[in-house]
């Protein structure tokens, strides 16, 4: 049985294997580009003993490595009897691919030539021997990325992506924005409890500062539409093949009201079926 910890990502160049790798480094994979393929058993000999903290491998090994012809298909034979890898294969047709240089405005890897045309089809004649040993092949021809990860999810992954691991994150922007950030929303302009005497050393946490920040109107209205806005969102994300989204909220120290918005939305993205985490940066500073 092919191993779906191990997987070997090639194909014709402009085909999409930069947009497979990162969809795999989303899911866990740790992707290497362009491993010589003189490398490849040592490598496979260490993940094997486990002398390197990898879970799965996405090699992506494609022309532009020098004696690629000449060298991949022997090592591959070797490593498939030590780790049993799934080889997917992306293609396209010449068409797509020459619209694809022509408006990245990228050379081909394969320079010897006098046009992309010739080049493309000189490439797909010396991978045609890799092609065939395929566990799978993908014709990105009519695919967008969407589309693209969809596929990846359903055929190698063996499941669909229906729901999203969600990070909640509430911080003070006097410490800086967190840069990981995909979704940031500004809690400023709601009631400030560090202007109560009671209330100033306490957190969003206590149930006094809970209440003094919920009850007030503008709050109540934010929320609402701060919920609406991420219900419409979601499904988004997901359809795009998302596997982690980072929320987070902000107010002046990070202590009070970015905390309290970023559990309110964690009750509310759990309630919809989402996995939730929440980390409050600079509750304690």
């Amino acid at each position: 049985m092919k191993s779906e910890r191990f997987l070997v990502i090639t194909g014709l160049s402009g085909s999409g294997k930069t947009v497979v790798s990162r969809f795999l480094e989303d899911l866990g994979y740790y992707c290497i580009d362009n491993l010589p393929a003189k490398l490849i058993p040592s490598f496979v000999d260490l993940w094997r003993r486990k002398e390197v903290e990898i879970e799965k491998v996405a090699l992506v090994i494609d022309i532009r490595e020098a004696g690629f012809e000449t060298e991949f298909l022997e090592v591959f034979h070797k490593i498939r009897e030590k780790v049993s890898p799934q080889l997917i294969f992306l293609d396209a047709s010449d068409d797509t691919l020459l619209k694809r240089f022509s408006e990245s405005r990228r050379p081909h890897p394969l320079k010897t030539r006098k046009s992309i045309v010739e080049s493309i089809q000189l490439e797909r004649k010396r991978l045609a021997e890799v092609k065939r040993l395929a566990d799978e092949v993908i014709d990105t021809t009519d695919t967008n990325i969407t589309q693209l990860k969809e596929r990846l999810n359903v055929r190698f992954l063996k499941k669909k992506v229906d729901k999203m691991q969600v990070r909640m994150v509430s911080f003070g922007y006097k410490y800086g924005v967190p840069l990981e950030s995909d979704l940031l929303f500004d809690t400023r302009f709601l009631p400030n409890p560090f202007y109560v005497d009671k209330l100033r050393d306490k957190t969003g946490k206590d149930k006094s500062v809970k209440d003094h920040v919920l009850q007030d109107e503008e709050t109540e209205k934010f929320l609402l539409r701060l919920k609406s806005f991420v219900d419409y969102l979601m499904p988004k994300f997901v359809k795009e093949g998302k596997s982690l989204l980072t929320i987070s909220t902000g107010c002046t120290g990070g202590k009070h009201r970015s905390v309290i918005i970023a559990e309110e939305l964690k009750e509310h993205l759990r309630s919809q079926g989402y996995s939730v985490r929440v980390y409050h940066r600079d509750l304690y500073k």
